[in-house]
């Protein structure tokens, strides 16, 4: 039998009884309290200052595997109004630290020519242009829709020489994709510090020197800084807010993509740079739209 040092109490909620929840199982001894949809149902842009939940939760409390489970479940329900729907669950032994990693793969863009590979894989393909990786916990590994559009469209524009900024670069993978297939340099930008740290050590990772790729907070950017090309792969509300700053920052016939965006809302977004950009069709992926643009 394999011994487990945890055990998590799971619980179906409703969004309006989560936090009742979550402060019983605390006050029980729970180390860590996690939420989830317990129906597919995808948040894909919540207003600004909303922090939705869906309309049916599962919430996991983590003990340890030591407590009386009866008593435990006793204490917390004394502690609420309300019955609970919930199972306990032992936790098997793993080590979490690396176990995540098992999620991410290689990833090969429109043509092969460049593939987004996690650090701690071999590359499938050695002589293509491999860019690695490591995305933490916080940043995505490029398999993501929205990021793979950005990468298909930059496998196909030529870069040589050019001078892209990355606005909401993440963990950096569209400008050190544009850096390893020939552009000059990147101004990467984020309003997350974390962000900045993570391109940086991403680029380091790639070889690619600090005077190549520079990260900087929105309210950072000089005067110098201007794309031949722009790539914005954030959420329609800040692609139409942003889109004033966006198009100074874009040189007169430089090329414009921007995606984080629902096919849904293709028009509104674009309606935001029509004065200043002629659109190429939208392309459509599970649901996500790419714009690709030229500044007149």
């Amino acid at each position: 039998m394999v011994s487990s040092q945890w055990i998590q109490f799971n619980i179906e909620a409703s969004p309006q009884k989560t936090e009742q929840i979550e402060n019983a199982v605390l006050d029980a001894g729970a180390v860590s309290v996690t939420l989830q949809d317990a129906a597919d149902q995808p948040i894909l842009e919540p207003g600004v200052g909303e922090t939705p939940l869906w309309d049916s939760c599962i919430l996991t409390a983590l003990f340890p595997a030591s407590i009386d489970t009866s008593t435990t479940e006793q204490q917390i329900q004394a502690n609420l109004s309300f019955s609970l729907c919930s199972s306990w669950q032992l936790v098997e032994n793993k080590d979490w630290s690396q176990e995540w990693k098992k999620h991410f793969k290689p990833v090969a863009c429109s043509d092969c020519r460049l593939w987004i590979c996690p650090s701690w894989i071999e590359a499938p393909q050695p002589d293509a242009v491999n860019l690695r990786l490591d995305p933490g916990l916080a940043f995505g590994t490029g398999s993501h829709p929205t990021t793979m559009l950005c990468l298909n469209w930059l496998e196909k524009q030529t870069l040589q020489g050019k001078t892209l900024i990355d606005f909401g670069c993440g963990s950096g993978i569209l400008g050190i994709a544009a850096l390893l297939l020939g552009a000059e340099k990147v101004w990467a930008i984020d309003n997350d510090p974390q962000a900045l740290l993570a391109s940086r050590d991403n680029a380091q990772r790639n070889g690619i020197e600090d005077e190549r790729l520079i990260t900087l907070l929105p309210e950072e950017i000089p005067s110098e800084a201007k794309a031949d090309i722009m790539v914005a792969n954030i959420l329609a509300k800040p692609l139409i807010d942003l889109a004033p700053q966006i198009s100074k920052l874009t040189l007169n016939n430089g090329q414009l993509c921007l995606s984080g965006i629902l096919s849904h809302q293709v028009d509104q977004v674009s309606a935001a740079y029509i004065e200043k950009f002629i659109f190429a069709d939208s392309v459509i992926e599970d649901n996500w739209a790419q714009l690709a643009a030229t500044k007149t």
